[in-house]
Protein backbone atom coordinates (compact mmCIF):
# COMPACT_ATOMS: atom_id res chain seq x y z
CA UNK A 1 0.00 0.00 0.00
CA UNK A 2 2.53 2.57 -1.06
CA UNK A 3 2.23 5.66 -3.16
CA UNK A 4 1.43 4.92 -6.82
CA UNK A 5 4.62 5.51 -8.74
CA UNK A 6 3.24 6.40 -12.18
CA UNK A 7 1.32 9.55 -11.13
CA UNK A 8 4.32 10.83 -9.19
CA UNK A 9 6.63 10.28 -12.15
CA UNK A 10 4.16 11.97 -14.51
CA UNK A 11 3.74 14.92 -12.14
CA UNK A 12 7.49 15.41 -11.77
CA UNK A 13 8.20 15.07 -15.49
CA UNK A 14 5.44 17.51 -16.47
CA UNK A 15 6.63 19.91 -13.77
CA UNK A 16 10.23 19.72 -14.99
CA UNK A 17 9.23 20.22 -18.63
CA UNK A 18 7.05 23.21 -17.80
CA UNK A 19 9.73 24.77 -15.57
CA UNK A 20 12.45 24.53 -18.18
CA UNK A 21 10.09 25.70 -20.93
CA UNK A 22 9.25 28.77 -18.86
CA UNK A 23 12.94 29.45 -18.24
CA UNK A 24 13.70 29.20 -21.95
CA UNK A 25 10.92 31.61 -22.89
CA UNK A 26 11.94 34.03 -20.12
CA UNK A 27 15.57 34.02 -21.24
CA UNK A 28 14.56 34.52 -24.88
CA UNK A 29 12.24 37.43 -24.08
CA UNK A 30 14.87 39.07 -21.87
CA UNK A 31 17.48 38.87 -24.62
CA UNK A 32 15.01 40.38 -27.10
CA UNK A 33 14.26 43.24 -24.70
CA UNK A 34 17.97 43.95 -24.23
CA UNK A 35 18.45 43.86 -27.98
CA UNK A 36 15.66 46.40 -28.52
CA UNK A 37 17.00 48.70 -25.81
CA UNK A 38 20.48 48.62 -27.35
CA UNK A 39 19.07 49.29 -30.83
CA UNK A 40 16.97 52.27 -29.75
CA UNK A 41 19.84 53.66 -27.69
CA UNK A 42 22.25 53.44 -30.60
CA UNK A 43 19.73 55.06 -32.95
CA UNK A 44 19.16 57.91 -30.51
CA UNK A 45 22.89 58.43 -30.07
CA UNK A 46 23.38 58.45 -33.85
CA UNK A 47 20.74 61.14 -34.28
CA UNK A 48 22.23 63.26 -31.51
CA UNK A 49 25.75 62.82 -32.89
CA UNK A 50 24.64 63.83 -36.39
CA UNK A 51 23.65 67.25 -35.17
CA UNK A 52 26.57 69.62 -35.41
CA UNK A 53 27.82 71.55 -32.41
CA UNK A 54 27.21 70.89 -28.76
CA UNK A 55 25.02 67.86 -29.41
CA UNK A 56 27.97 65.71 -30.43
CA UNK A 57 29.92 66.73 -27.33
CA UNK A 58 26.92 65.92 -25.16
CA UNK A 59 26.66 62.51 -26.84
CA UNK A 60 30.28 61.69 -26.09
CA UNK A 61 29.90 62.87 -22.51
CA UNK A 62 26.75 60.76 -22.12
CA UNK A 63 28.53 57.68 -23.46
CA UNK A 64 31.47 58.16 -21.07
CA UNK A 65 29.14 58.65 -18.11
CA UNK A 66 27.19 55.51 -19.01
CA UNK A 67 30.45 53.55 -19.23
CA UNK A 68 31.54 54.80 -15.80
CA UNK A 69 28.19 53.84 -14.28
CA UNK A 70 28.27 50.33 -15.77
CA UNK A 71 31.84 49.83 -14.53
CA UNK A 72 30.85 50.91 -11.04
CA UNK A 73 27.86 48.53 -11.08
CA UNK A 74 30.11 45.69 -12.24
CA UNK A 75 32.61 46.30 -9.41
CA UNK A 76 29.80 46.51 -6.84
CA UNK A 77 28.34 43.25 -8.12
CA UNK A 78 31.71 41.53 -7.83
CA UNK A 79 32.11 42.90 -4.30
CA UNK A 80 28.68 41.64 -3.30
CA UNK A 81 29.38 38.22 -4.81
CA UNK A 82 32.70 38.03 -2.98
CA UNK A 83 31.07 38.86 0.35
CA UNK A 84 28.38 36.22 -0.18
CA UNK A 85 30.97 33.62 -1.20
CA UNK A 86 33.11 34.44 1.83
CA UNK A 87 30.08 34.17 4.12
CA UNK A 88 29.25 30.77 2.63
CA UNK A 89 32.83 29.67 3.33
CA UNK A 90 32.64 30.83 6.94
CA UNK A 91 29.25 29.14 7.38
CA UNK A 92 30.60 25.92 5.87
CA UNK A 93 33.59 25.97 8.22
CA UNK A 94 31.33 26.46 11.25
CA UNK A 95 28.86 23.79 10.09
CA UNK A 96 31.50 21.16 9.30
CA UNK A 97 33.35 21.88 12.53
CA UNK A 98 30.11 21.28 14.44
CA UNK A 99 29.21 18.11 12.54
CA UNK A 100 32.61 16.44 12.73
CA UNK A 101 34.72 18.17 15.41
CA UNK A 102 37.48 15.55 15.41
CA UNK A 103 37.89 15.58 11.62
CA UNK A 104 39.61 18.21 9.52
CA UNK A 105 36.73 18.31 7.01
CA UNK A 106 35.97 21.89 8.03
CA UNK A 107 38.99 22.98 5.99
CA UNK A 108 36.83 22.46 2.89
CA UNK A 109 35.16 25.75 3.84
CA UNK A 110 38.42 27.53 3.10
CA UNK A 111 37.83 27.03 -0.63
CA UNK A 112 34.81 29.37 -0.97
CA UNK A 113 36.26 31.68 1.70
CA UNK A 114 39.49 32.17 -0.25
CA UNK A 115 37.59 32.56 -3.53
CA UNK A 116 35.53 35.31 -1.88
CA UNK A 117 38.69 37.01 -0.60
CA UNK A 118 40.29 36.84 -4.07
CA UNK A 119 37.19 38.32 -5.71
CA UNK A 120 37.05 41.09 -3.13
CA UNK A 121 40.72 41.97 -3.60
CA UNK A 122 40.22 42.05 -7.35
CA UNK A 123 37.14 44.26 -7.15
CA UNK A 124 38.69 46.59 -4.61
CA UNK A 125 42.22 47.02 -5.91
CA UNK A 126 42.82 45.38 -9.31
CA UNK A 127 39.64 46.02 -11.34
CA UNK A 128 39.97 48.79 -13.92
CA UNK A 129 38.58 52.03 -12.63
CA UNK A 130 36.87 54.37 -15.07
Amino acid sequence: MGIPVLPVILFLSVGAISLFSFLAVAAWSDSRRKERVAYYRSETLKKIAETAGPGSNATLEYMHEEERISGRHRRESIRLGSLITGAVGIGLIIFLRGVAPEESAYLVGLIPLLIGVALFVYAQFLAPKL
